[in-house]
């Protein structure tokens, strides 16, 4: 038997001829039709992502923002009502236990979004520290669907569906609202392609008719089902980090480019540690680098210096759809993390050569 768990939508994915794989536990839809095709669809026009099988926990009480601060590393108390933060949960070794979304709803009142596979992990951590606090906590992962509608017309192709002005809600905001005749959905502006759109947190007896309904209205923008197989090279052409592969229990918020998210300006776990090593410099650090030829990097492909010596090793990597290059993300030696440095991928035995690049490697949308 399997263990695998099931989104509200599996059917519904099945009948769409998705190809189903299993991904952090789940049962979940790679591509429906070529990853090739679902990456342009979503960089030209848009596409409709079901990504249910995340985690939501809600977090309430005069405390819940106490322990927010303590257990994530961005500054949680600049939050609005209706605003979101990415963040992370540092560990007590100088890791991260997972990043996540801090969406604030209301005084006392917060939601967390955390990745699939971190669940579990990421509730007990929280639990853990939640002793100090006593907030209220409530996981509401298993009652929630979230669908990602991604794409420079994802606005054009939801606004007939609601009365929210969705071109009106500024990056990294929310409004919770009527969405095709349910009550109480989550109009999100947020995603994780570059590409635009919005990410809609929906309660699971109206995730099928909300799905139905977004691929009728979407018809006349071209709108289709999009897999996690363009998701990771849509989040890649970007450089945003994937838990698990970039950052992980061993990376530190600042060796993962993460030191924007990280706020001295407040104790948290850890903060103290890695203080000291912002101020003493990381000895690695995450960069993404563009393949000079031929050639794809792979996840552990080893990564070496013009002499043939180890520098680093390579945590994602694809060919690039948007510009048909070989791209990675991978962790260096400091000295070789600055733009235009000279990296080499060793890809079957030989040492193909690469450059550092700044990220995003494009825009998040194809002209």
């Amino acid at each position: 038997m399997s263990d695998l768990k099931t989104v509200v939508l599996n059917d519904v994915h099945q009948q769409l001829g998705a190809k189903m794989v299993p991904f952090a536990g789940y049962n979940m839809p790679v591509r429906y039709s070529s990853d090739l095709d679902e990456h342009h669809t979503v960089r030209r026009a848009v596409g409709i992502f079901d990504v249910s099988h995340m985690g939501e926990f809600r977090v309430r009480g005069p405390r819940a923002l106490d322990l927010i601060q303590h257990v994530t590393s961005n500054d949680a108390s600049k939050l609005a009502d209706g605003k979101a933060q990415y963040s992370c949960l540092p560990n007590e070794d100088g890791g991260i236990v997972d990043d996540l979304l801090v969406y604030k709803m209301a005084d006392e009142d917060y939601m967390l979004v955390v990745n699939a596979s971190n669940i579990e992990k990421d509730w007990n951590w929280i639990q853990r520290h939640n002793v100090a606090y006593g907030a209220e906590m409530e996981n509401i992962s298993d009652q929630t669907s979230l669908f990602a509608v991604q794409g420079p017309k994802a606005a054009e192709a939801l606004q007939p569906l609601t009365d929210v002005d969705l071109a009106s809600i500024p990056y990294y905001s929310f409004v919770q609202g009527t969405f095709a005749g349910h009550p109480n959905v989550i109009i999100s502006a947020t995603g994780y392609t570059g590409a635009g759109g919005f990410e809609l947190y929906i309660p699971n007896e109206a995730a099928v008719d909300i799905w139905n309904r977004i691929l009728e209205a979407g018809k006349p923008f071209g709108l289709k089902p999009i897999g996690l197989g363009a998701r990771d090279t849509l989040r890649l052409e970007m450089g945003f980090c994937l838990y698990g592969n970039d950052i992980d229990d061993a990376t530190s918020p600042l060796e993962g480019g993460l030191g924007w998210i990280t706020k001295f300006t407040k104790d948290f776990v850890n903060s103290q540690e890695l203080a000291k090593q912002k101020e003493q410099g990381v000895t690695r650090k995450l960069v993404g680098f563009l393949m000079d030829g031929p050639g794809i990097p792979r996840a552990h492909y080893e990564l070496v210096d013009e002499n043939g010596n180890p520098v680093g090793e390579v945590t994602s990597g694809t060919q690039s759809p948007s510009l048909s290059k070989g791209i990675g993300l991978g962790y260096v030696k400091t000295e070789l993390s600055k733009p235009g440095s000279k990296i080499f991928v060793q890809v079957r035995g030989k040492n193909l050569p690469a450059t550092v690049t700044k990220l995003p490697f494009v825009k998040g949308t194809e002209e």
